[in-house]
């Protein structure tokens, strides 16, 4: 049992670190696609 929460511990922290940070990235890429496709029309004006 203390194997398994000493595991835990090692691999929880990256994990959550890593999808917190994938979360934040994906809300600016979001900003970015919607920019690159706004584009052609800014292009024509």
């Amino acid at each position: 049992m203390d194997e398994i929460s000493q595991i835990i511990s090692d691999v929880g922290f990256p994990i959550v670190v890593t999808l917190f940070l994938l979360n934040r990235i994906e809300a600016k890429l979001d900003v970015v696609v919607n920019s690159i496709q706004s584009l052609p029309e800014k292009m024509k004006q």
